[in-house]
C-alpha cells in the first residue's frame, strides 16, 4: 500500500509540475512578436525580409502582430533615403512594422540621421536589440 501510494503521490506532483505550463502561455501577450533581421547589403534580401513582414501581418491580421526589423551592419545603408528599398520600407512602416537602425553601425560607417528614411527608429547596437527580443520571447528571423 505504501509504494502504491508514493508512484500516486510521484504522479500527482509531476502533473502538478506539468500544470503550470498552460498557464504561462495565458500569461503570453496577445500578439504576436517577431524580429527580423537585415545585416546584408543585398536589396533582395532587404525584399524578403519586407515580404516576410507583409506576409505575418496578412495571415495573422495587422493588430495581431507587433514585428520589428533591426538593420545593422552593411544592411544599414538600404535604410537611407536614397536606397533602392526606400519606398517599400516607408510602405511597411506605415503598415504598422517597426524599422530601427544600428546607432553603432552608423557611427562606423559615417551616416548621419538625416542620411536616412524618414520615421526610422534607432537603437544603439543592433545585436543587443535582437538578444533583448529574444530574451522577451520574440520570435527571430533572419532572411
Amino acid at each position: 500500500m505504501i509504494r502504491h501510494t508514493a508512484c500516486a503521490s510521484l504522479f500527482v506532483a509531476v502533473l502538478a509540475l506539468a500544470a503550470p505550463l498552460p498557464a504561462l502561455a495565458a500569461d503570453a501577450p496577445g500578439k504576436a512578436r517577431v524580429i527580423f533581421q537585415v545585416s546584408d547589403a543585398d536589396p533582395a534580401k532587404w525584399n524578403l525580409a519586407l515580404n516576410n513582414a507583409r506576409n505575418v501581418q496578412t495571415d495573422l491580421g495587422v493588430t495581431n502582430a507587433e514585428i520589428e526589423i533591426v538593420a545593422y551592419g552593411p544592411g544599414i545603408g538600404m535604410l537611407k533615403a536614397d536606397a533602392t528599398v526606400a519606398n517599400r520600407v516607408l510602405d511597411a512602416m506605415a503598415a504598422g512594422v517597426k524599422v530601427v537602425a544600428c546607432e553603432n553601425t552608423m557611427s562606423n560607417q559615417k551616416i548621419k540621421r538625416e542620411d536616412m528614411i524618414d520615421k526610422v527608429g534607432y537603437v544603439k547596437a543592433g545585436v543587443v536589440e535582437l538578444m533583448q527580443k529574444q530574451r522577451e520571447g520574440w520570435a527571430y528571423i533572419r532572411p
